[in-house]
């Protein structure tokens, strides 16, 4: 199996095959360039921040907030995840303080706006769903109707990355 498909194994036949013939023909590159043509501009920390305000209070205005929302450049090392929300909760003089932060692997800064706001929104899903269950993909699907298709296209683009960077 071509080590780049590690980041669909799992996905449906109907899905590897064209990709691994786009991959071997040398035509996925191109593929991907024109579905996604241009990276979004949400460089810094503060406007990921404020990218990732908007959408929780679009759609989850009642949840606990948001202490932190930053690029990590060592999440792609862990588990291969793209994207971390952790939760945080310490006692304090008698009241508990806690604490949600949403870390995106680094090499979303560098992305399509789409596929940065569907890791966006599952890590925001998190905050409510802490499984990875049927009212935790209905919430990402809510707030990102093409919420599936985007998972898959945030896998491509890492195989898009590696493609590159072998070039």
């Amino acid at each position: 199996m071509n080590p780049l498909l590690r980041y669909i194994q799992g996905y449906p036949q109907h899905i590897l095959e064209p990709v691994t013939q786009m991959i071997e023909s040398g035509r996925f590159t191109t593929w991907f360039e024109k579905r996604y043509p241009a990276n979004h501009d949400i460089k810094s920390e503060k406007a990921l921040f404020e990218y990732t305000m908007a959408i929780k209070n679009r759609y989850m205005k009642k949840t606990a907030p948001l202490s932190k929302v930053i690029y990590d450049s060592k999440i792609h090392l862990i588990n291969n995840a793209l994207g971390l929300h952790t939760y945080v909760a310490k006692v304090h003089g008698g009241k508990i303080k806690s604490k949600n932060e949403i870390r995106i692997a680094s090499v979303f800064k560098n992305a399509p706006e789409p596929l940065l706001r569907m890791l966006v929104v599952h890590e925001l899903a998190h905050i409510k769903e802490k499984e990875h269950d049927k009212a935790f993909y209905q919430l990402c699907c809510h707030m990102e109707p093409d919420y599936h298709q985007l998972e898959l296209d945030a896998r491509l683009f890492m195989i898009y990355q590696e493609i590159n960077k072998k070039k």
